[in-house]
């Protein structure tokens, strides 16, 4: 039987999931349903269920499913538990996974475009680029497998024809991420509409990436 502080554990990361998928749609970087958040626990994840508006979303909603195995049969976890599942499975580093349908990000993943070194804050992703994982249905083992390997040495990733996924430590630096990603993307897209923008060198961005790791909560210079 879980103790008093396990049971207050849980409860807690239920709030922050609630709080962060609102916390989405206030910021314009989700609309409705359509993202998705996960958090570690014990030996599985929390995740947001399936087609629940986030402003009626309570704690007895989010779904618990172990790391190896399916859902529970009782509850219906986002349709995309696949890849947040497989994602904490594949990379100890990340305890938080966010989804979301950003409009900039999104106008890129439609056009298979990944995000290059077109501003130094794309080393807070983990490299010199912002890929862009190929196609396939969504809820579907094949964009799991699509979505790990684009995240390899990376916390952040586009899905083509479909959105982002931005990961963290934290929810917090997951969520952090996922707005720096959407102005990453729009930057990269306001300077399409000039030319071709000139990129940052592979050597500068590692320069870049091993300074923000003294910095805070997202690594940046503030």
């Amino acid at each position: 039987m879980p103790s008093t502080s396990e049971l207050a554990s849980d409860k807690a990361k239920r709030h922050q999931i609630i709080d962060a998928c609102r916390e989405m749609n206030r910021l314009g970087i989700n609309q409705g349903t359509s993202g998705n958040i996960s958090l570690r626990h014990d030996d599985g994840m929390l995740i947001t269920p399936t087609s629940v508006p986030y402003d009626t979303m309570h704690v007895d909603q989010i779904v618990f499913m172990r790391l190896d195995g399916a859902p529970p049969a009782r509850q219906r976890p986002s349709s995309e538990w696949r890849f947040h599942r497989d994602i904490l499975k594949a990379r100890s580093d990340v305890n938080a996974v966010v989804h979301a349908h950003p409009p900039y990000a999104t106008i890129l993943a439609i056009m298979g475009r990944e995000i290059p070194a077109v501003h130094y804050m794309i080393a807070c992703a983990g490299g010199d680029t912002i890929r862009c994982a190929p196609y396939a249905t969504f809820g579907t083992e094949e964009l799991s497998r699509h979505a790990v390997t684009a995240l390899e040495n990376r916390s952040a990733c586009l899905l083509a024809h479909h959105g982002m996924i931005a990961a963290g430590s934290s929810l917090a630096k997951a969520m952090w991420l996922a707005v720096e990603v959407e102005t990453l993307a729009r930057q990269y897209h306001g300077a399409l509409q000039i030319g071709t923008p000139p990129v940052l060198s592979k050597a500068e961005i590692e320069i870049v990436r091993t300074r923000m790791a003294g910095y805070g909560v997202g690594g940046s210079e503030n």
